[in-house]
């Protein structure tokens, strides 16, 4: 009797393998929070209440400045990925023009200002930044040039030569800002050794909660940013509001314990990608260095949304890409830019989550073995 409970159990356990969408929230992050939301007052009060806030504020400030080695006052904290992307694109950008990778996530691609002239720049097949296509961008005109490139896709986890890139930027004298949020916590970088002038990460995908990232500056004197809305002048005048100081001190512990206790989940996604290959899927951009956490499969003839809804009545959670597109399941621009025009509604996304065990994968093999076998590639199910 208890072994049939056991196997049903297993079963209906679901497995959580869409961790760039979000990561399941760490412990570490999750007392800090707490601890945080315990305390009563508001970091800009001079009162003693307000000040014990502070504290905590600062304390998380200067925590994740040195973790990506950068001054303090030159962390200034968001809402998330998304804010820190676009605080840059409009509050560092005045009088550039934008060149903007073609796989970069939406956030970036529709945060230009409106108006500014603008570029997009090609990848190669495998996903990487055509270096060329920069240099002749950078060369071609002599106003000075924002450039926005990933560290690591969000789709495909391919990883961007940024060495060449940013010394391209250098010689040109143009800014170069990095989308790092899927990198953060995941691989180990600075934003000196990125060559970045300015860099945006995000708790929640480091495993802290929702509602807080930071946009990370160069230089050892405080940066100065037009804020998108001013409010009573927090973060130094850059970034408007009552900072929100539980998802702060959460983000803050989450890097911590990410980057004090790195798991390399490279072996487990390759094991997974070899059963997915023997299925008859292609791992999108599997040529270029990845992030060891991400995987895309494309089944020929296969919908994405019918393996997605079949991989969720199995109880294993996946995603088509980004899931910053109020749920909808659409063609990916990163697979259509790769020259991957029929595979790119026909892929899935497994992002392998910080406490994925291996279990996981064998339950995700399984599954998508039998969605595989069983799709009917008329239906797309």
């Amino acid at each position: 009797m208890m072994s049939h409970t056991h196997n049903r159990d297993a079963q209906n356990r679901v497995v959580y393998l869409d961790a760039n969408a979000t990561e399941p929230l760490r412990p570490q992050a999750r007392e800090a929070l707490i601890e945080a939301a315990t305390l009563t007052g508001n970091p800009s009060s001079v009162h003693k209440a307000g000040r014990l806030a502070r504290a905590v504020l600062e304390t998380a400030r200067d925590d994740v400045a040195r973790m990506f080695d950068v001054a303090p006052l030159n962390c200034i904290f968001t809402s998330g990925g998304t804010e820190a992307n676009v605080l840059a694109m409009h509050g560092l950008s005045h009088g550039h023009r934008f060149l903007v990778g073609a796989t970069e996530h939406d956030a970036v691609r529709k945060g230009v200002p409106e108006g500014a002239p603008c570029q997009i720049l090609p990848v190669k097949m495998d996903g990487q930044l055509d270096l060329d296509a920069l240099e002749q961008a950078l060369a071609q005109d002599e106003i000075p040039a924002f450039v926005c490139v990933m560290l690591a896709n969000n789709e495909t986890g391919v990883l961007h030569p940024m060495t060449d890139i940013a010394a391209t930027c250098r010689k040109y004298g143009a800014h170069l800002h990095i989308d790092a949020v899927q990198a953060a916590g995941r691989m180990a970088f600075s934003v000196a050794t990125t060559g970045a002038n300015s860099l945006a990460i995000s708790g929640h995908k480091i495993g802290g909660p929702k509602g807080a990232g930071a946009l990370l500056l160069a230089g050892p004197a405080p940066a100065r940013v037009s804020p998108l809305f001013e409010g009573g002048g927090q973060e130094q005048g850059r970034r408007g509001g009552t900072q929100p100081l539980p998802a702060i001190a959460g983000l803050s512990a989450a890097l911590k314990a990410a980057m004090e206790t790195p798991r390399d989940l490279s072996s487990l996604r390759n094991k997974l990608e070899q059963a997915a290959v023997s299925a008859g899927a292609v791992v999108c951009g599997g040529a270029a260095p990845r992030l060891g956490n991400t995987s895309s499969l494309a089944l020929s003839g296969r919908q994405a949304q019918g393996q997605l809804m079949r991989l969720d009545l199995a109880n294993v959670c996946v995603s088509a890409g980004s899931a910053c597109s109020s749920g909808k399941v659409a063609f990916s621009h990163v697979l259509q830019a790769m020259g991957l025009e029929d595979l790119a509604g026909q892929a899935i996304r497994v992002s392998l989550p910080w406490n994925v065990e291996e279990a996981d994968i064998d339950k995700f093999i399984q599954a998508y073995a039998g969605m595989a076998q069983s799709a009917s590639p008329v239906l797309g199910l």
